[in-house]
């Protein structure tokens, strides 16, 4: 999947239709997403479709594939820096 911030392109027209009860949108090849589900959301008067965002359980799978020892030994946690705010 591409990161949809890494460039910018010019606003286009596209369709719109139904498709079935649903309305549906006609995504221009230069914006499709590579992906199966997308989440569909209001913002003010727009609508935003972006690639569906992974839930906390694939984010628990992919910590459980740490080893048993991962950070065992903590970490080295630097004392805050000083900082003058009356510049």
């Amino acid at each position: 999947m591409t990161d949809p911030t890494a460039t910018t392109t010019p606003h286009i027209t596209t369709r719109v239709f139904k498709s079935g009860n649903s309305q549906a949108v006609r995504i221009p090849r230069e914006l499709q997403l590579d992906v199966d589900e997308v989440e569909i959301f209001r913002r003010g008067d727009e609508l935003v479709i972006r690639p569906k965002r992974k839930n906390l359980l694939e984010v628990l799978d992919i910590l459980a594939g740490f080893s048993d020892d991962f950070m065992k030994d903590g970490r080295e946690d630097l004392p805050p820096q000083e900082r003058d705010f009356d510049a």
